[in-house]
């Protein structure tokens, strides 16, 4: 059985994935040159990588650190 595509099974789970604490976004990339989701987060903690899995659906997971993101002011 083929797998879902990528984008499909993100937009499944986003939502999930964004409901945890310190997890300030999610993205479609590559891991060692196949797709994979990644899942960027304030802080890199024992806790929060315990409650991120390592796969879904069958695509590798990548956890980033990258701090708060914020948005950009709108420039004239």
């Amino acid at each position: 059985m083929a797998r879902k595509p990528l984008q499909r099974v993100l937009e499944e789970h986003c939502e999930q994935l964004m409901a945890l604490p310190g997890v300030v976004g999610t993205a479609m990339g590559l891991c060692s040159g196949e797709p994979c989701i990644r899942v960027f987060v304030v802080e890199k903690t024992g806790d929060l990588l315990k409650q991120i899995p390592t796969e879904i659906e069958g695509y590798q997971v990548a956890i980033d650190e990258t701090g708060e993101i914020e948005a950009l002011n709108e420039v004239d």
